[in-house]
């Protein structure tokens, strides 16, 4: 994965699909997203497309900025670590996305792209691996339809960084 300072331009304006999985998240904190829910979503609504950014909307979003109810704790630093509670992308779905798909990274309305009791982060070890962005406690994807819109994600440009801040907008079709 490129520091944040070296990532193309082209990479982070792309099109953008919402894939909306509410429904299978409900009753489930630690819902993982599956490859099958890409697969259904594109039984629905086509292929998703390449170059594109893919966001997830678990309605986790909702949530913020309640810690209790957003990250399952309200503990802070290390202690908060095993009681970390939300919805996130399987291992295996980051596998199929890299494996079938030329997408530009993903965002998600949660605080990791992993879930909250992942301990080994292998989302992003797999996305990173194939220079894939990664966007994470995306606000309002409520408003977002499955397909028709651009995403605009720019980081601070902060020169060798792993991560930053990012001002993210939708620009409708």
């Amino acid at each position: 994965m490129p520091t944040v300072d070296k990532i193309p331009l082209e990479r982070l304006v792309a099109p953008g699909v919402l894939v909306d999985v509410q429904k299978a998240v409900a009753g489930n904190r630690d819902y993982q997203i599956r490859a099958q829910d890409l697969v259904d979503w594109e039984a629905q609504h086509g292929r998703i497309p390449d170059g594109c950014i893919l966001m997830f909307r678990t309605g986790w979003g909702k949530f913020y900025p309640d810690s209790m109810k957003y990250l399952g704790t309200d503990k802070k630093g290390p202690a908060a670590v095993a009681d970390l509670h939300f919805p996130g992308v399987s291992p295996s779905a980051a596998r199929w996305i890299v494996a079938n798909r030329k997408i530009s990274g993903i965002g998600i309305d949660t605080a990791s792209i992993d879930y909250g009791q992942s301990q080994l982060f292998e989302t992003h070890q797999i996305l990173y691996k194939e220079g894939l962005i990664a966007i994470e406690n995306v606000a309002r994807l409520e408003e977002l339809p499955a397909r028709g819109f651009e995403i605009i994600a720019l980081p601070m440009k902060i020169e060798g960084g792993s991560g930053a801040p990012v001002r993210i907008i939708a620009v409708f079709w």
